[in-house]
């Protein structure tokens, strides 16, 4: 008879960073790239941040493989639907580890925002309900809050933090539709999210990032 088992290893994870830790630091960034992308190359996306006084930090998700055939580039993926649960625990202690190693480095008062772009959005969304770490902003950028959390059993934790939703005007993947069930769980689950749409695809663009950045004072 065959039996299922499970048995918890350690992983190697990989990180990059813009900016250099210290009592300096007032902001930190932690963004989560999406489906299919790097840290490594997700972060220059966040180089109009780097002003000396902003770190941030960009995880790599755990799984990658071939973009295509086996000749194809290496990239990664944050969790798939096999064994979800595991996975959703293995990045939500990874990520936390991460934060737990950088925020004791910095200004007790550093400002921290979350941003999770597609697959990277449920992905800081579920990390944030799991550990509960302490952050300012989180914003979603072309992705979505997940519909299968019970965020009002967890409404303090909300409360006092500033939640947004950016998304491309021309994002061939968030469309009308998928835009209006987004606001529709934004609605349901009694959260105060702020829109912000610039003309553009799938993508964190740059110029709308300083533009969000500037606009909202983060």
């Amino acid at each position: 008879m065959v039996e299922h088992h499970k048995l918890p290893v350690t992983r190697t994870a990989h990180y990059y960073t813009l900016g250099t830790p210290g009592k300096h630091i007032k902001r930190l960034w932690i963004v989560a790239h999406g489906y299919g992308q790097l840290a490594s190359t997700f972060i220059h996306r966040f180089e109009g941040l780097d002003d000396g006084e902003t770190l941030i930090i960009a995880p790599e998700a755990l799984s990658k493989f071939y973009w295509g055939q086996f000749t194809g580039k290496v990239v990664a993926s944050w969790m798939t639907s096999g064994d979800r649960l595991d996975e959703i625990a293995d990045y939500s202690n990874y990520l936390q580890k991460l934060y737990d190693t950088f925020v004791p480095q910095l200004a007790a008062d550093v400002d921290i925002t979350f941003l999770g772009f597609s697959q990277g959005s449920a992905t800081v969304v579920r990390w944030a309900l799991a550990k509960f770490p302490a952050f300012n902003n989180l914003i979603l950028w072309a992705g979505s809050f997940p519909e299968d959390i019970p965020y009002h059993e967890k409404e303090n934790y909300w409360k006092d933090k500033k939640l947004f939703f950016v998304y491309g005007t021309e994002d061939p993947l968030v469309t009308e539709k998928r835009r209006q069930k987004g606001l529709e769980v934004i609605a349901e689950k009694q959260l105060d999210v702020t829109s912000f749409s610039f003309k553009g695809k799938h993508v964190v663009d740059k110029e709308a990032l300083m533009d969000f950045v500037k606009l909202y004072a983060l």
